[in-house]
């Protein structure tokens, strides 16, 4: 495979971890109960979830909508941007009513609205601190093959306009960077989590200071779960107990770096773990299996499943979006 498989394996990650995970509740054990074992394959919302109900198997949610409103912006202006950054979402915003809709994290509310207001998209992100910039950011990664440094700096500039804190930064730059190191031809595993941690500890650097655990350490905690010898899911319960999986940076990325570790970096394995993990499940899965497949490629994935991720989000054109990073990453690689 190609350098055009990966981005598109990555690509079609982020949106595969979305869609299988969307179904999931709010805690492991409610999650089985309902679905009846694991979510092994692209599930519609049950009717009882608190914010996905009526959405058919395979749909994404605002996760993989805002990154592909990100790669568009990245795409239109040949680079990450601020400006493309909050151009990009507040187009989603607008999009979906996100006035009236669920889907919008707080940190991406309170941006957008300000901005709207006409806010100085350089302050408007000052106290985001949730994982919105993180959930987005694949894209950023995917234009940066090998190059850790320069997918953190870029993660920062599209985290400006909304999560512009160095909590929010260093997760976004976390997943950014394990993602660029991932279309390092040769890198392993550990070397992906090492990419990911180092980038954190390099996110952080940026942005205005706010609070929040070191997602690097928080990292080689959940890591430690994932390879601990206790049974599948008692592992996953220990990350939802000890880790945790909400909309807190220092829980949802670490956790997302637990899973991938778990599945040993199968972006369908990996889905299922997330599933299982429950709470903001669909996020978590979003950037591990972005993470996934852009190690992997796009040969990992099941063809039915593929076929099935285009039925449902038929307004996406995940390949002609991958044509175009792919040929950013190229100008990137020839600097």
């Amino acid at each position: 495979m190609g350098l055009y498989e990966h981005i598109l394996g990555g690509m079609y990650g982020q949106a595969l971890g979305d869609a299988w995970a969307m179904p999931a509740m709010l805690s492991p054990q409610a999650t089985w109960d309902l679905h009846g074992g694991w979510i092994d394959t692209l599930r519609s919302a049950p009717d009882s979830h608190p914010v996905h109900h009526g959405l058919p198997a395979g749909r994404i949610t605002d996760d993989t909508e805002q990154a592909f409103a990100l790669a568009q912006a990245i795409l239109e202006d040949g680079q990450v941007t601020p400006e493309g950054a909050a151009r990009a979402v507040v187009a989603w915003y607008d999009r979906i009513d996100g006035d009236h809709s669920p889907y919008v994290g707080p940190s991406t509310r309170r941006a957008v609205l300000a901005l709207k207001s006409g806010g100085d998209l350089h302050e408007t992100g000052s106290r985001g601190d949730t994982n919105g910039a993180s959930m987005r950011v694949a894209p950023v990664g995917l234009i940066h093959p090998g190059d850790v440094e320069g997918a953190v700096e870029d993660a920062w500039r599209s985290c400006i306009p909304t999560h512009n804190t160095d909590i929010a930064i260093s997760g976004a730059a976390a997943v950014a960077g394990a993602i660029a190191e991932a279309l390092r031809p040769g890198a392993s595993l550990d070397e992906i989590v090492g990419a990911g941690q180092r980038a954190a500890d390099l996110g952080r650097q940026y942005g205005c200071p706010w609070m929040g655990a070191s997602v690097s350490r928080r990292i080689d905690l959940a890591v430690e779960i994932a390879r601990s010898r206790l049974p599948e899911r008692a592992r996953l319960q220990e990350i939802y107990d000890v880790i945790g999986c909400t909309l807190a940076i220092s829980e949802s990325v670490p956790a997302a770096f637990g899973v991938l570790v778990m599945a040993e970096g199968s972006p369908q394995r990996t889905a299922m773990y997330a599933a299982g993990l429950s709470g903001d499940a669909d996020t978590v899965a979003a950037m591990a299996c972005a993470i996934a497949g852009a190690w992997k490629g796009v040969a990992a994935f099941d063809r039915d499943v593929l076929a099935k991720l285009r039925e449902a989000n038929p307004e996406y054109d995940f390949e002609g979006t991958a044509k175009g990073l792919l040929a950013l990453a190229e100008k990137n690689l020839a600097r």
